[in-house]
């Protein structure tokens, strides 16, 4: 049999031809330009950048100093709460006939100021006396200043006669109370106070004082129980 030559197969083979690589032309100033091609507001951008950090900066830094401020007013003052205690209590009416409550109530309070620096000025005291719920009085007491580590007395007096709305679970709640001859009464104190630290004074709080209080009814003299000294709540509302 005759030999048939493929001269394709006598030299080396590289596959098919690669075509030349397409040429892309950019023309300016039409998308894609960064801040070259837009000065202005690449200025802008990096203007307002440097404007929220400073501000974050200067916030920052004014939260720091506030905070080492209040850090150092803490370890040089070292504030301490009030202490309020409701000490004494006379009941000597509370009687409720036809939605009419009839009352006489007097309370002593003592208050004492643990600080050795800092000073209250009590500039409104309110006391408000409420059964079940429902408020029967309210009288102003004398407003004063207490210096450092000092114990004030405050007197409280009730009397009189209120129309209070009650229902039949509070008028129960009554009855056993009356039969027991021990009435749950709560006192609140509504405050308005200033504390000087040293020759600075702070502006006006209002905390709240809750003291929830069981006091004997004193009848002809007698009564079937002694009141107990009770320290009352503090409330920052």
């Amino acid at each position: 049999m005759g030999e048939t030559r493929q001269p394709q197969l006598n030299g080396a083979y590289y596959g098919p031809s690669i075509p030349p690589p397409s040429k892309s032309y950019h023309r300016p100033g039409r998308g894609g330009g960064g801040c070259c091609c837009n000065p202005f507001s690449c200025c802008c951008s990096c203007i307002a950048n440097c404007i929220c950090t400073c501000l974050c900066q200067i916030v920052f830094t004014i939260l720091f100093i506030v905070g080492i401020i209040v850090l150092i007013c803490w370890l040089v003052f070292r504030p301490n709460p009030v202490k309020f205690y409701a000490t004494d209590a006379s009941l000597t009416e509370f009687n409720y006939d036809k939605n009419t409550l009839h009352y006489n109530l007097a309370l002593n309070f003592t208050i004492r100021n643990p600080n050795k620096r800092i000073g209250i000025y009590y500039d409104r005291i309110e006391a408000r006396a409420l059964y079940e719920g429902q408020r029967f009085d309210s009288v102003p007491l004398q407003p004063f200043y207490q210096g450092h580590k000092s114990t004030n007395s405050l007197r409280a007096e009730f009397r009189g006669q209120r129309v209070v709305l009650l229902g039949n679970r509070e008028i129960s709640n009554y009855n056993n109370d009356r039969n027991s001859g021990t009435f749950d009464i709560e006192v609140m104190l509504y405050l308005r106070i200033r504390m000087k630290f040293g020759f600075v004074k702070s502006t006006r709080v209002k905390p709240n004082i809750e003291c929830d209080l069981k006091i004997p009814l004193r009848s002809n003299g007698t009564s079937p129980g002694t009141y107990e000294s009770k320290r009352c709540d503090f409330d920052w509302r």
